[in-house]
């Protein structure tokens, strides 16, 4: 179970991690506007843009893996496959962040895949 929970603890600090590449673009624009950071954000382009979207994406991601992970939990169906499913997880959310950063389209939507067939994955060990 300990292993199922630091899968959580690291996906929940995802969105978090993927600010900080949406910081350092929004500060080459022109410095980083605390006053309206949305507005700032809505003109990034280029890797500010694709760092936006990661991060954007990270929360997205955390809603049905955290889900599927606290059924899996709940129903006290912890299985081994559950947990190396989140391990999966994990590291293909991790993949997508760079592949994201550096503009790998299709490897990052390759790893995309693998994290939500994952946390599906883990929501089915409930059964």
């Amino acid at each position: 179970m300990t292993t199922i929970l630091i899968c959580l603890f690291v996906a929940m600090l995802l969105p978090y991690l993927a600010k900080g590449p949406v910081a350092v673009a929004m500060a080459k624009l022109g410095g980083y506007d605390n006053a309206h950071p949305r507005e700032q954000q809505s003109r990034l382009s280029g890797f500010g843009a694709r760092a936006l979207a990661a991060h954007q994406n990270a929360f997205e991601s955390l809603l049905i893996f955290g889900l599927s992970v606290l059924t899996v939990i709940a129903t006290q169906n912890v299985t081994d496959t559950a947990v190396l499913l989140a391990v999966i997880h994990v590291v293909a959310r991790m993949a997508y962040q760079l592949l994201y950063l550096i503009g790998k389209s299709s490897l990052r939507s390759l790893s995309w895949f693998v994290a939500i067939f994952c946390s599906f994955g883990i929501f089915f060990q409930a059964f």
